[in-house]
């Protein structure tokens, strides 16, 4: 986990803890200049000692510039920032890190700039030091340093990313965060499906099952030291929590009878799911520790896919019974079902935003397409306009949308991740093929 930790020592350096106001936005940005427009500059980070770890056998000064490559890419991908990365920069010494070079950024045209350091403490654990400047007033903004194993040097970097992005947007942090996902291998019509994991941005990837279960659904708990997923043997499904640390799962529930989607509430104390009995398939909830599970749906049809909101109070999710699938809402105890998806065409596999404010879910009108609307059903917008987009999860700070996409003849499918704005688009990569994304909260 990373700690707090101090800033270097040098000309007027204080303890990186010491933070900024992390109020919003401050000199040169108010200056008619929309913050998404802002030039950033990210140079190597500087080292007081440069020394083999770990992570990196070259030492830290090597480390410094992995880690100024991985903020940039962070501030890049998530399409609000101009950011420049290390390798076209002048690399800033030590000293440099808390009482900057102006001239050498004014002359770059630097908005704002990102430094900081990596060094290595006697006990093997690596420091983390991050400082946002606002070049045009020659002002530091704000500063954290963080303590980590060598193996956690990445967290670091994504923690940097996350105080420069929250500082400038006002937004909520994500970068710091992990995406479960279903790995997906062998022919189109007999695929080994592996529970993985992997960091927001796609690194430090893991299997966490050996596809001899066929593995479906994950989601992280609430508190991200779990995750939900549904694992099918023989035919047989089972509901499981697969706990992260431990390395360990457990069985919560299993039946004879078609079963899917697994979800948790907000609390982590129950999992809902779908189950077919006798043709009828309804949603269910059920104690993170097992024991019997309580209907909350009893009409015809299928009723699927069950999402709480933020608060707990109500759950959203898909049905049929009107002929078509489309959209409803109910209390958390199954009571006042409503249908709120009245658009045309069908719709399926609804996410309730972290914020509340929007469900996202997959339109179904000719082609496959992620789309959101209001809690209420109104607002309808198209994020995606491609063959087949499907299963929408959210970012922890419910800014961007994670989806997963079937490519037509081939049948291969793929992670993608797309802004509120649906302008800003991209593919993350996975080492084999990917469906059912699940993004986790931010990391404690």
């Amino acid at each position: 986990m990373a700690q707090d930790a101090p800033a270097p020592s040098g000309p007027g350096a204080e303890e990186a803890v010491a933070t900024a106001d992390d109020g919003g936005l401050t000199g040169s940005v108010s200056d008619d200049k929309a913050w998404q427009d802002l030039g950033i500059a990210i140079p190597a980070f500087a080292t007081d000692n440069n020394v083999p770890t770990p992570a990196n056998a070259q030492g830290t000064a090597a480390l410094g510039v992995e880690v100024a490559r991985v903020i940039t890419a962070d501030l890049r991908n998530n399409g609000l920032f101009l950011p420049v990365g290390p390798d076209v920069l002048p690399r800033p010494g030590y000293p440099e890190i808390p009482a900057p070079s102006w001239g050498v950024w004014t002359g770059r045209n630097a908005d704002m700039l990102v430094q900081g350091y990596v060094s290595a403490g006697a006990d093997g654990n690596l420091t983390v030091g991050c400082y946002l400047y606002d070049v045009a007033l020659q002002q530091e903004l704000v500063r954290k340093g963080w303590q980590l194993a060598p193996a956690d040097w990445r967290r670091g970097a994504h923690k940097c990313a996350d105080l420069v992005y929250s500082r400038l947007s006002g937004e909520s942090p994500f970068f710091d965060s992990k995406i479960a996902y279903i790995a997906e291998t062998g022919p189109k019509d007999n695929r080994t499906k592996q529970l993985a994991i992997m960091d927001s941005d796609g690194a430090n990837h893991r299997f966490i099952t050996t596809g001899k279960a066929t593995a479906l659904t994950p989601r992280y708990s609430p508190d991200y030291r779990s995750i939900v997923y549904l694992s099918y043997l023989n035919g047989n499904p089972r509901i499981y929590i697969y706990d992260i640390a431990a390395g360990s799962q457990r069985l919560v529930t299993q039946s004879t009878n078609p079963t899917f989607a697994p979800r948790w509430s907000p609390d982590g104390r129950y999992i809902l799911y779908s189950m077919a009995v006798n043709g009828n398939t309804d949603i269910y909830r059920v104690s993170v520790n097992g024991g019997p599970s309580t209907r909350l749906t009893d009409a015809p049809g299928i009723d699927v896919g069950g999402s709480y909101s933020p608060d707990g109070s109500r759950i959203v999710f898909e049905s049929d019974r009107s002929g078509s699938q489309q959209i409803y809402v109910m209390d958390a105890d199954g009571s006042n079902q409503r249908r709120i998806s009245f658009f045309g065409g069908r719709a399926a596999t609804p996410e309730w935003s972290p914020r509340g404010d929007q469900i996202a879910f997959t339109h179904i009108a000719g082609n496959f397409r992620i789309a959101l609307m209001s809690p209420t059903g109104g607002n309808l917008r198209h994020l995606t306009n491609s063959w087949q987009d499907e299963a929408p999860t959210w970012a922890p700070n419910g800014r961007i949308v994670q989806f997963f996409r079937t490519e037509k003849n081939s049948g291969r499918t793929s992670l993608w991740q797309v802004d509120l704005t649906g302008r800003n688009l991209r593919r993350l990569r996975t080492p084999v093929d990917a469906s059912d994304p699940a993004w986790g909260p931010v990391l404690p």
